[in-house]
Protein backbone atom coordinates (compact mmCIF):
# COMPACT_ATOMS: atom_id res chain seq x y z
CA UNK A 1 0.00 0.00 0.00
CA UNK A 2 0.96 3.67 -0.21
CA UNK A 3 1.35 5.79 2.89
CA UNK A 4 2.72 9.22 3.62
CA UNK A 5 5.46 9.31 6.24
CA UNK A 6 6.98 12.21 8.14
CA UNK A 7 10.62 11.15 8.19
CA UNK A 8 11.58 13.83 10.72
CA UNK A 9 10.31 16.91 12.50
CA UNK A 10 11.82 19.30 9.99
CA UNK A 11 8.57 20.45 8.41
CA UNK A 12 6.20 19.72 5.55
CA UNK A 13 9.07 18.90 3.19
CA UNK A 14 9.82 15.86 5.38
CA UNK A 15 6.51 14.32 4.22
CA UNK A 16 7.22 11.58 1.68
CA UNK A 17 5.04 9.03 -0.13
CA UNK A 18 6.24 5.53 0.72
CA UNK A 19 5.34 1.92 -0.01
CA UNK A 20 4.58 -0.32 2.95
CA UNK A 21 3.13 -3.81 3.35
CA UNK A 22 -0.63 -3.72 3.69
CA UNK A 23 -1.44 -4.38 7.36
CA UNK A 24 -3.65 -7.25 8.46
CA UNK A 25 -6.00 -7.24 11.46
CA UNK A 26 -5.28 -9.47 14.44
CA UNK A 27 -7.53 -10.26 17.41
CA UNK A 28 -9.89 -7.39 18.15
CA UNK A 29 -8.71 -5.28 15.21
CA UNK A 30 -10.28 -4.06 11.97
CA UNK A 31 -8.72 -3.28 8.61
CA UNK A 32 -9.98 -0.03 7.08
CA UNK A 33 -9.62 1.04 3.47
CA UNK A 34 -9.18 4.76 4.03
CA UNK A 35 -11.29 6.92 1.74
CA UNK A 36 -10.52 10.41 3.05
CA UNK A 37 -8.54 12.21 5.75
CA UNK A 38 -8.66 15.77 7.04
CA UNK A 39 -6.07 18.16 8.41
CA UNK A 40 -5.97 20.07 11.70
CA UNK A 41 -3.62 22.79 12.92
CA UNK A 42 -2.21 20.15 15.24
CA UNK A 43 -0.82 18.34 12.18
CA UNK A 44 1.30 21.39 11.33
CA UNK A 45 2.74 21.29 14.86
CA UNK A 46 3.55 17.58 14.49
CA UNK A 47 5.36 18.28 11.21
CA UNK A 48 7.73 20.77 12.87
CA UNK A 49 8.25 18.88 16.12
CA UNK A 50 6.23 21.33 18.22
CA UNK A 51 3.65 18.86 19.51
CA UNK A 52 5.57 17.41 22.43
CA UNK A 53 8.08 14.69 23.16
CA UNK A 54 5.60 11.84 22.68
CA UNK A 55 5.82 12.01 18.88
CA UNK A 56 8.32 9.58 17.37
CA UNK A 57 9.54 9.81 13.79
CA UNK A 58 9.20 8.36 11.20
CA UNK A 59 5.44 8.69 11.58
CA UNK A 60 2.34 8.26 9.42
CA UNK A 61 0.56 11.55 10.26
CA UNK A 62 -3.03 12.78 10.65
CA UNK A 63 -5.57 11.84 13.28
CA UNK A 64 -8.69 12.25 11.18
CA UNK A 65 -9.82 9.72 8.62
CA UNK A 66 -12.82 7.74 7.43
CA UNK A 67 -13.16 4.61 5.37
CA UNK A 68 -14.70 1.19 4.84
CA UNK A 69 -14.10 -1.84 7.01
CA UNK A 70 -12.72 -4.46 4.60
CA UNK A 71 -11.60 -7.18 7.06
CA UNK A 72 -11.95 -7.96 10.76
CA UNK A 73 -9.86 -9.97 13.18
CA UNK A 74 -10.99 -12.70 15.53
CA UNK A 75 -13.39 -11.56 18.22
CA UNK A 76 -14.57 -8.38 16.51
CA UNK A 77 -18.24 -7.69 17.26
CA UNK A 78 -18.60 -3.88 17.23
CA UNK A 79 -18.35 -3.50 13.46
CA UNK A 80 -18.52 -5.69 10.38
CA UNK A 81 -17.11 -5.76 6.87
CA UNK A 82 -18.74 -3.06 4.79
CA UNK A 83 -19.34 -0.64 7.67
CA UNK A 84 -18.46 3.02 7.11
CA UNK A 85 -16.34 4.20 10.03
CA UNK A 86 -14.04 6.89 11.36
CA UNK A 87 -11.21 6.39 13.80
CA UNK A 88 -11.35 8.14 17.17
CA UNK A 89 -8.54 10.59 18.00
CA UNK A 90 -7.40 8.83 21.18
CA UNK A 91 -7.68 5.12 20.44
CA UNK A 92 -7.80 4.27 24.16
CA UNK A 93 -10.18 7.00 25.38
CA UNK A 94 -13.58 5.34 25.32
CA UNK A 95 -15.42 7.17 28.12
CA UNK A 96 -14.84 8.94 31.41
CA UNK A 97 -11.85 11.15 32.12
CA UNK A 98 -8.76 11.41 29.94
CA UNK A 99 -5.80 9.54 31.46
CA UNK A 100 -2.06 9.74 30.96
CA UNK A 101 -2.12 6.32 29.28
CA UNK A 102 -4.93 7.27 26.91
CA UNK A 103 -3.00 10.37 25.88
CA UNK A 104 -0.34 8.12 24.38
CA UNK A 105 -2.83 6.65 21.90
CA UNK A 106 -3.38 9.74 19.72
CA UNK A 107 -3.45 8.90 16.04
CA UNK A 108 -0.81 10.72 14.03
CA UNK A 109 1.10 11.64 17.17
CA UNK A 110 1.76 8.96 19.75
CA UNK A 111 0.97 6.26 17.17
CA UNK A 112 0.78 6.10 13.37
CA UNK A 113 -2.15 7.97 11.89
CA UNK A 114 -4.53 7.86 8.94
CA UNK A 115 -2.64 9.24 5.91
CA UNK A 116 -2.41 5.82 4.24
CA UNK A 117 -4.45 3.66 1.89
CA UNK A 118 -5.11 1.10 4.65
CA UNK A 119 -4.93 1.25 8.44
CA UNK A 120 -5.55 -1.26 11.21
CA UNK A 121 -7.34 0.03 14.30
CA UNK A 122 -8.78 -1.56 17.41
CA UNK A 123 -12.49 -2.29 17.13
CA UNK A 124 -12.94 -0.10 20.21
CA UNK A 125 -11.26 2.78 18.38
CA UNK A 126 -13.81 3.35 15.61
CA UNK A 127 -17.30 4.81 15.30
CA UNK A 128 -19.98 4.37 12.65
CA UNK A 129 -20.43 7.39 10.39
CA UNK A 130 -23.80 9.18 10.17
CA UNK A 131 -25.68 7.74 7.20
CA UNK A 132 -26.07 11.00 5.29
CA UNK A 133 -22.38 11.93 5.34
CA UNK A 134 -19.91 11.04 2.61
CA UNK A 135 -16.46 9.72 3.48
CA UNK A 136 -15.04 13.17 2.75
CA UNK A 137 -17.47 14.71 5.24
CA UNK A 138 -16.99 11.93 7.78
CA UNK A 139 -13.23 12.45 7.73
CA UNK A 140 -13.68 15.93 9.23
CA UNK A 141 -15.23 14.71 12.48
CA UNK A 142 -12.66 13.02 14.79
CA UNK A 143 -10.71 16.05 16.04
CA UNK A 144 -12.32 19.41 15.24
CA UNK A 145 -15.95 18.35 15.55
CA UNK A 146 -15.48 16.32 18.74
CA UNK A 147 -13.47 19.18 20.23
CA UNK A 148 -16.26 21.69 19.56
CA UNK A 149 -18.88 19.27 20.89
CA UNK A 150 -16.85 18.59 24.04
CA UNK A 151 -16.44 22.32 24.71
CA UNK A 152 -20.02 23.43 24.14
CA UNK A 153 -22.14 20.37 24.86
CA UNK A 154 -20.36 17.72 26.94
CA UNK A 155 -18.78 20.22 29.36
CA UNK A 156 -20.36 23.51 28.34
CA UNK A 157 -23.97 22.35 28.76
CA UNK A 158 -25.02 24.94 26.20
CA UNK A 159 -28.71 25.83 26.23
CA UNK A 160 -31.12 27.92 24.19
CA UNK A 161 -30.52 31.60 24.65
CA UNK A 162 -26.84 31.28 25.57
CA UNK A 163 -24.32 33.51 23.81
CA UNK A 164 -21.13 32.09 22.28
CA UNK A 165 -17.98 33.82 21.04
CA UNK A 166 -16.04 32.03 18.31
CA UNK A 167 -12.58 33.07 17.12
CA UNK A 168 -11.87 32.57 13.44
CA UNK A 169 -13.37 30.26 10.85
CA UNK A 170 -11.26 27.11 11.01
CA UNK A 171 -12.53 23.61 11.62
CA UNK A 172 -13.26 23.89 15.34
CA UNK A 173 -14.95 27.27 15.00
CA UNK A 174 -17.19 26.26 12.10
CA UNK A 175 -18.29 23.09 13.89
CA UNK A 176 -18.89 25.13 17.05
CA UNK A 177 -21.05 27.48 14.99
CA UNK A 178 -23.16 24.57 13.74
CA UNK A 179 -23.57 23.10 17.24
CA UNK A 180 -24.29 26.45 18.89
CA UNK A 181 -27.05 27.23 16.41
CA UNK A 182 -28.44 23.70 16.81
CA UNK A 183 -28.92 24.46 20.50
CA UNK A 184 -30.47 27.87 19.86
CA UNK A 185 -27.53 29.99 20.99
CA UNK A 186 -26.56 33.45 19.80
CA UNK A 187 -23.15 33.42 18.05
CA UNK A 188 -20.63 36.24 17.78
CA UNK A 189 -17.73 35.36 15.48
CA UNK A 190 -14.43 37.10 14.69
CA UNK A 191 -12.21 36.99 11.61
CA UNK A 192 -9.79 39.24 9.75
CA UNK A 193 -11.62 38.59 6.47
CA UNK A 194 -14.91 40.26 5.55
CA UNK A 195 -15.49 37.51 3.00
CA UNK A 196 -15.20 34.84 5.70
CA UNK A 197 -17.43 36.86 8.02
CA UNK A 198 -20.08 36.96 5.30
CA UNK A 199 -19.87 33.20 4.89
CA UNK A 200 -20.19 32.78 8.65
CA UNK A 201 -23.32 34.92 8.56
CA UNK A 202 -24.76 32.59 5.94
CA UNK A 203 -24.10 29.68 8.29
CA UNK A 204 -26.04 31.36 11.08
CA UNK A 205 -23.62 33.67 12.91
CA UNK A 206 -25.68 36.44 14.51
CA UNK A 207 -22.94 39.05 14.86
CA UNK A 208 -19.50 39.27 13.25
CA UNK A 209 -16.41 41.35 14.04
CA UNK A 210 -13.41 42.01 11.81
CA UNK A 211 -10.63 41.98 14.40
CA UNK A 212 -8.21 43.84 12.12
CA UNK A 213 -10.63 46.74 11.79
CA UNK A 214 -11.67 46.39 15.45
CA UNK A 215 -8.53 45.37 17.37
CA UNK A 216 -10.32 45.89 20.70
CA UNK A 217 -12.87 43.28 19.73
CA UNK A 218 -13.44 42.24 23.33
CA UNK A 219 -14.98 45.68 23.95
CA UNK A 220 -17.26 45.22 20.94
CA UNK A 221 -18.37 41.83 22.30
CA UNK A 222 -19.12 43.53 25.61
CA UNK A 223 -21.26 46.12 23.84
CA UNK A 224 -23.10 43.49 21.78
CA UNK A 225 -24.09 41.67 24.97
CA UNK A 226 -25.52 44.71 26.80
CA UNK A 227 -22.29 45.13 28.76
CA UNK A 228 -22.59 41.63 30.19
CA UNK A 229 -20.25 39.39 28.19
CA UNK A 230 -20.88 36.06 26.51
CA UNK A 231 -21.71 32.80 28.26
CA UNK A 232 -19.13 30.75 26.34
CA UNK A 233 -15.88 31.46 24.50
CA UNK A 234 -14.33 28.80 22.25
CA UNK A 235 -10.73 30.01 22.54
CA UNK A 236 -8.51 28.73 19.73
CA UNK A 237 -5.90 31.48 19.74
CA UNK A 238 -3.86 30.82 22.85
CA UNK A 239 -1.93 33.49 24.71
CA UNK A 240 -2.35 36.03 21.93
CA UNK A 241 -6.13 36.15 22.38
CA UNK A 242 -6.84 34.60 25.79
CA UNK A 243 -6.60 37.91 27.74
CA UNK A 244 -9.24 39.41 25.42
CA UNK A 245 -11.43 36.32 25.74
CA UNK A 246 -11.29 36.64 29.53
CA UNK A 247 -12.56 40.19 29.15
CA UNK A 248 -15.29 39.18 26.68
CA UNK A 249 -16.84 36.43 28.82
CA UNK A 250 -19.47 37.24 31.44
CA UNK A 251 -19.10 36.90 35.19
CA UNK A 252 -19.44 33.19 35.89
CA UNK A 253 -18.97 32.34 32.20
CA UNK A 254 -16.90 29.64 30.58
CA UNK A 255 -13.80 29.80 28.36
CA UNK A 256 -12.81 26.59 26.58
CA UNK A 257 -9.10 26.71 25.76
CA UNK A 258 -8.53 24.63 22.65
CA UNK A 259 -5.76 25.98 20.45
CA UNK A 260 -2.60 28.05 20.25
CA UNK A 261 -3.00 29.64 16.83
CA UNK A 262 -1.78 33.01 18.05
CA UNK A 263 1.06 31.69 20.17
CA UNK A 264 1.91 30.42 23.62
CA UNK A 265 4.33 31.21 26.40
CA UNK A 266 3.31 34.78 27.29
CA UNK A 267 2.34 35.71 30.82
CA UNK A 268 -1.41 35.64 31.48
CA UNK A 269 -2.91 37.74 34.27
CA UNK A 270 -5.07 35.36 36.37
CA UNK A 271 -7.01 38.14 38.10
CA UNK A 272 -9.92 38.27 35.61
CA UNK A 273 -10.43 34.53 36.13
CA UNK A 274 -10.57 35.07 39.88
CA UNK A 275 -12.63 38.25 40.01
CA UNK A 276 -15.16 37.12 37.39
CA UNK A 277 -15.41 33.52 38.68
CA UNK A 278 -14.64 32.27 35.17
CA UNK A 279 -14.50 28.57 34.41
CA UNK A 280 -11.39 28.13 32.25
CA UNK A 281 -11.33 24.60 30.88
CA UNK A 282 -8.77 22.87 28.71
CA UNK A 283 -10.32 20.79 25.93
CA UNK A 284 -8.20 18.04 24.40
CA UNK A 285 -10.50 16.56 21.73
CA UNK A 286 -12.80 14.00 23.44
CA UNK A 287 -13.78 10.41 24.11
CA UNK A 288 -15.54 7.86 21.91
CA UNK A 289 -18.66 8.33 24.02
CA UNK A 290 -18.67 12.04 23.13
CA UNK A 291 -18.06 11.21 19.47
CA UNK A 292 -21.02 8.83 19.40
CA UNK A 293 -23.33 11.34 21.11
CA UNK A 294 -22.24 13.99 18.61
CA UNK A 295 -22.85 11.64 15.67
CA UNK A 296 -26.36 10.95 16.95
CA UNK A 297 -27.11 14.69 16.85
CA UNK A 298 -25.44 15.12 13.45
CA UNK A 299 -27.55 12.31 12.02
CA UNK A 300 -30.81 13.40 13.67
CA UNK A 301 -30.52 16.98 12.41
CA UNK A 302 -28.69 16.16 9.16
CA UNK A 303 -25.85 18.57 9.89
CA UNK A 304 -23.26 19.06 7.14
CA UNK A 305 -19.58 19.75 7.92
CA UNK A 306 -18.12 22.87 6.34
CA UNK A 307 -15.43 21.84 3.84
CA UNK A 308 -13.24 24.38 2.10
CA UNK A 309 -11.15 22.29 -0.31
CA UNK A 310 -10.57 18.64 -1.16
CA UNK A 311 -7.11 17.65 -2.40
CA UNK A 312 -6.18 14.38 -4.14
CA UNK A 313 -3.92 11.92 -2.32
CA UNK A 314 -1.05 12.85 -4.61
CA UNK A 315 -1.19 16.46 -3.38
CA UNK A 316 -0.93 15.90 0.36
CA UNK A 317 1.88 18.45 0.71
CA UNK A 318 -0.23 21.05 -1.08
CA UNK A 319 -3.03 20.39 1.40
CA UNK A 320 -0.62 20.98 4.31
CA UNK A 321 0.61 24.21 2.77
CA UNK A 322 -2.92 25.41 2.09
CA UNK A 323 -3.86 24.85 5.73
CA UNK A 324 -0.69 26.64 6.81
CA UNK A 325 -1.65 29.66 4.68
CA UNK A 326 -4.77 30.24 6.78
CA UNK A 327 -6.87 30.84 3.68
CA UNK A 328 -9.32 28.06 4.49
CA UNK A 329 -12.88 28.40 5.80
CA UNK A 330 -13.81 25.17 7.56
CA UNK A 331 -11.98 21.93 6.88
CA UNK A 332 -9.25 20.88 4.45
CA UNK A 333 -9.61 17.29 3.23
CA UNK A 334 -7.45 14.82 1.29
CA UNK A 335 -9.37 12.22 -0.70
CA UNK A 336 -7.73 8.83 -1.13
CA UNK A 337 -8.87 7.13 -4.33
Amino acid sequence: MKAYVLSSNTGIDALTLSSRPQPQPSVGQVLIKVKAVSLNYRDLLVAVGAYGSGVKYPLIPLSDGAGEVVAVGEGVTRVKVGDRVAGIFFQDWIAGALTRESMKSDLGGGIDGMLAEYVVLLQEGVVILPDHLSYVEGATLPCAAVTAWHALVSKGNITEGNSVLLLGTGGVSTFALLFAKLYGARVILTSSSDEKLARAKNLGADETINYKLTPDWEKKVYELTNRTGVDHVVEVGGTGTLPKSLQAVRIGGRVSLIGVLSGRGDVIDPMPILFKSITLQGIYVGSRKMFEAMNHAIQEYKLQPVIDRVFPFSEAKAAYNYLKSGAHFGKVVIQID
